[in-house]
């Protein structure tokens, strides 16, 4: 079984070395701006729908669970209708990702407090199932030759590791660390308890925003250091294992920081973009059409993808004038539909390009 220190064990000290310090500077830095930029948009909460989309996206990919962008909003514009019956059980599983994050968002921003419950309810919604902490032993790494590096902690051991991270998470008391650091140690600490069944990677990376947005770092959870991860997949999983081998926790946070400050900067030219197209559709839309509310934006670009039944729900109209008003905004350039199986899809093309740099797929001939 691996023995695992709680996180109090650590001296602070040991991080007070000047390239630390030079990296938590410039990550507080781009965190600050990112923060922002955030409550620089009109609705924020088209950011959570939207950013929250990519993140699980990419988090999932860590995973190996690999879906298409399109079959991705397709399921999100689905979600709770009836849906093409098309989008892939990987869709499916990722579209659930974004909903377990605005789920520990919302317990976050009413409690003030990331706890324990709060954990397993993010992993119940990514999981669909409510088994708690698993109750047989983690998977055991093992390196290219098949011998074992890593062996998690047995079940018995689950609720003390747990309630103690917990504590550190909520108690500032208990260590005079940055809370870019703590994050860090947070996040290794978390994936070596390996808690659950499964989803435990997914769930880590959703307590990472939500322990910021808990410190007041953001207000919404718009930093999403999946595809930083992604992009250095190899480094994560071997820093991890350094940690465990040779404790050198400095690497580990070195390499987190420079994450958050180079998502952080993604983050900033994101919403930027998105900012500047949604001002863009508001003043041309308003100036050619009489139906144009500030509604209809928001539904625009909550996602990519839109629907009949979402415009006649969020601005309350008949389904003839819902199906009128999005085939006039197609006609004019602002959408373009397409049909997949039984259902009518409504793509804000720009949109779906900021958020992945690619163009949409046309229709299926």
């Amino acid at each position: 079984m691996a023995t695992l220190l709680s996180l109090t064990h650590l001296d602070p000290a040991r991080f007070d070395r000047p390239d630390v310090l030079k990296k938590l500077v410039a990550a507080h830095r781009r965190l600050a701006e990112l923060k922002g930029m955030a409550a620089s948009m009109p609705n924020q909460g088209i950011l959570i729908n939207t950013l929250g989309l990519q993140e699980a996206k990419d988090s999932s990919e860590i995973e190996n669970i690999v879906t298409t962008h399109d079959e991705l909003f397709r399921e999100a514009a689905v979600a709770g209708t009836e849906g093409d019956g098309l989008s892939s059980a990987a869709a499916k599983e990722v579209a659930r990702y974004s909903h377990a994050l605005r789920i520990g968002f919302e317990s976050v921003r009413s409690s003030g407090l990331l706890t324990g419950q709060h954990i397993l309810q993010i992993q119940a919604a990514l999981e669909k199932n409510r088994p708690g902490y698993r109750k047989i032993p983690g998977t055991v790494l093992r390196d290219g030759a098949g011998r074992t590096v890593y062996t998690p902690p047995s079940p018995e051991h689950l609720p003390n590791l747990m309630g103690d991270l917990e504590r550190f998470i909520n108690d500032s008391e208990l260590s005079s660390l940055d809370p870019l650091i703590k994050m860090a140690l947070i996040h290794h600490q978390f994936e070596s308890i390996h808690p659950f069944y499964d989803g435990n990677g997914r769930t880590g990376r959703i307590v990472n925003v939500l322990y910021l947005v808990k410190e007041g770092l953001l207000t919404t959870p718009v930093l999403y250091m999946s595809r930083a991860i992604v992009q250095t997949k190899a480094d994560y999983y071997l820093l991890l294992q350094t940690v465990r081998n040779l404790g050198h926790w400095e690497a580990w946070v070195l390499y987190m920081l420079g994450a958050v400050e180079r998502t952080a900067a993604e983050g900033i030219t994101t919403i930027q973009a998105i900012k500047d197209l949604l001002l863009d559709y508001k003043h041309r839309i308003r100036a050619r059409h009489k139906f144009y509310s500030q509604d209809l934006i928001n539904n625009l670009f909550s996602h990519p993808y839109t629907k009949i039944e979402f415009v006649q729900q969020d601005l309350k109209v008949s389904r003839l004038t819902a199906t009128k008003y999005l085939d006039r905004l197609t006609a004019d350039g602002f959408l373009r539909k397409r049909k997949v199986g039984r259902s009518n899809y409504y793509i804000n093309e720009p949109l779906f390009q900021i958020l992945t740099g690619e163009a949409p797929p046309m229709d299926e001939s």
